[in-house]
């Protein structure tokens, strides 16, 4: 699961790539559609796809005289349940840090002991 879960963030890590999962996330696409709006040849975007496809986040079909680009949503699930995993670890570990700063805070003034003491210093003077 990590090697393919390493392929995937590393795939993504380019924000070329980034950019043409988000435009494929609405709809396919062919090669030269989604070299349209960078300054990169047709070659160099199909070598982005390559790496995508490697990683198992798109795939490409033949309908008739194209070959549309998909994306495959099954391998984001993948990178969800990984992310939640320690999203849940973080999150118990910042309640864990509140509930204790909470008891700190709540610790001498629950039990009255610095109250009384000002109070007892405030007279004596």
């Amino acid at each position: 699961m990590s090697d393919e879960l390493s392929k995937v963030f590393a795939a993504l890590a380019d924000p070329t790539r980034r950019d043409m999962v988000a435009r494929l996330a609405v709809s396919d696409a062919t090669v030269s559609q989604l070299a349209e709006p960078y300054d990169v040849s047709i070659q160099a975007v199909s070598k982005h796809l390559k790496v995508l496809a490697d990683a198992g986040l798109v795939t490409r079909t033949r309908e008739a005289q194209t070959r549309p680009v998909h994306l495959e949503a099954e391998v984001f699930d993948l990178m969800t349940k990984w992310i939640e995993r320690y999203r849940r670890q973080a999150e118990e570990r910042y309640q864990r840090l509140d509930a204790l700063l909470a008891e700190m805070n709540d610790g001498p003034a629950a039990s009255g002991g610095e109250d009384e003491q000002t109070t007892k210093k405030g007279k004596a003077s």
